[in-house]
């Protein structure tokens, strides 16, 4: 199926495509000289539109509603992980809560997904001392015996370094991967292609340092996936702080050896993408697609990591209608299944979709946080970044007019993204997203009610806003 079709180079794409990775920032004033003289009067036009989304969302009946449905949504289901019944179950709450706003055109379109459930996860440090560590098992990892691997510890900074030592020197050995945080797109490469690069050395199994700049002894799961022709062994994160032990250990000579105790199971279930349609009134096949994905790791609540930008998605629809604002374009909110384990909805997505992609008009994601927004990261030609660079000029008196030059911005619409369409994901204000980013700590308290009644408000006037214009974004 699908989600087994993904190479190594594939989840490589996919975990180094935009998140906190080098783009280059640039305000619409830099856009000036953009010819759309015509165009940039009339998207001036929609001040008005914009300050009545605003002010029903930020300040009128709207206000905390994005954060009430929310927290709503966390405390019933808490964690979604791809292919159980828990995703099944807010699959159909979000149907029914659309329905409830008076939405018949809804589609769920199935596929299967990756199934991977953890189960009891250890880690011990055994010499040169004694110690538990904290463990989070990394998503598709295999287990260990009952007894467990019982070996000395070999650290390495970056993948160069791994590969001055001889495959003797690694052999039988646990490799621990020990970059410092630098970027997202950079250093993730560690967790999703460790695994296979210390075992093509003989490793029996691989640990790394969290993918996070900060920590309170908390360990960060995510995705990794085996490459072809090497042997699978188990390999997990551990935290900063224990990372930091034993590279002090190690580099002082002391022979480290853990106990690695790891148990899961792996299948496939069906799961579903989910299509809410707002029909434009002139071009009705043409679309503006908003979306977040709906699945999480099974640590957290998912509050943040989707389920803020699944609810500025949801709210995009809903407050158009509410304001009886419709536009000529068709909007489609898209609730993205299996997101973790690879993009797996988005792929079923393009490829189910692929013969209609031409109507795509501009595809948007907010999977980063739903903090205060900043602007869009952007991806498309000068002149679809000139329009949206208009577009944000509406949005200064919230600090958000920021444009993002970044050819591959979001997750799961990348997929979309590298066919040609022009999209964008929310730039916000994220400088603690990867705190609680896979961790126990992605819970309500990272969200606050009055930012994501900003983006909500923000996310609905965009998608509003190029789905009416009288000019299609080029691609």
């Amino acid at each position: 199926m699908l989600y087994l079709t993904l190479s190594i180079s594939i989840l490589f794409l996919i975990t180094n495509l935009s998140v906190n990775s080098a783009v280059n920032s640039k305000t619409y004033t830099e856009y000036n000289s953009c010819n759309i003289t015509k165009l940039a009067k009339e998207i001036a036009s929609y001040d008005a539109v914009v300050k009545t989304i605003m002010d029903y969302v930020v300040a009128g009946p709207y206000k905390g509603k994005t954060y009430e449905e929310l927290a709503k949504f966390v405390d019933k289901f808490g964690a979604r992980p791809s292919g159980t019944d828990t995703l099944e179950q807010s699959i159909d709450y979000m149907i029914q809560l659309t329905h409830d706003e008076g939405f018949e055109d809804i589609t769920t379109e199935e596929l299967e997904v990756p199934h991977w459930t953890r189960g009891q996860e250890e880690v011990t440090m055994l010499e040169p001392r004694i110690k538990n560590m904290a463990v989070l098992g990394l998503g598709r990892s295999i287990s260990t015996a009952t007894e467990g691997i019982t070996a000395q510890v070999v650290v390495v900074k970056n993948f160069d370094q791994l590969d001055t030592f001889s495959d003797k020197d690694i052999e039988g050995k646990i490799v621990l991967y020990d970059p410092i945080f630098t970027s997202y797109g950079e250093t993730v490469q560690y967790r999703s292609l460790g695994a296979t690069r210390a075992a093509a050395k003989g490793a029996l199994a691989s640990l790394v340092r969290s993918i996070t700049p900060f920590s309170i002894n908390s360990p960060h799961t995510g995705s990794q996936n085996y490459g072809e022709n090497v042997t699978k062994i188990p390999t997990a994160a551990i935290t900063l702080e224990d990372a930091d032990l034993i590279r002090r250990l190690y580099d002082k000579g002391e022979k480290v050896v853990l106990n690695i105790k790891m148990f899961s199971t792996y299948d496939t279930q069906i799961s579903r993408n989910t299509l809410i349609d707002y029909k434009g009134t002139e071009n009705p096949e043409k679309l503006v697609i908003v979306s977040g994905h709906i699945d999480s790791w099974d640590v957290g609540q998912g509050a943040m990591d989707d389920g803020g930008g699944l609810f500025i998605s949801w709210a995009v629809p809903v407050i158009l209608k509410r304001l009886n604002l419709k536009p000529k374009r068709t909007i489609r909110s898209i609730f993205w299944t299996a997101e973790e384990l690879g993009l797996v909805g988005a792929y079923a997505y393009e490829e189910k979709h692929r013969n209609e992609s031409h109507n795509i008009n501009f595809i948007m994601e907010s999977d980063e946080g739903t903090f205060a927004p900043l602007g869009l990261a952007v991806a498309g030609n000068k002149e679809a970044r000139c329009i949206v660079a208009e577009i944000l000029k509406l949005f200064t008196s919230i600090n958000a007019s920021t444009l993002v030059e970044d050819d591959s911005p979001g997750s799961d619409i990348s997929v979309i993204i590298k066919t040609g369409v022009p999209g964008a994901s929310l730039h916000n204000d994220n400088g603690k997203y990867f705190w609680f980013h896979h961790t126990e700590g992605d819970m309500m308290n990272v969200e606050d009610e009055h930012e994501l009644d900003l983006g909500a408000a923000f996310w609905t006037a965009v998608a509003y806003i190029i789905a009416d214009i009288s000019t299609d974004i080029p691609r």
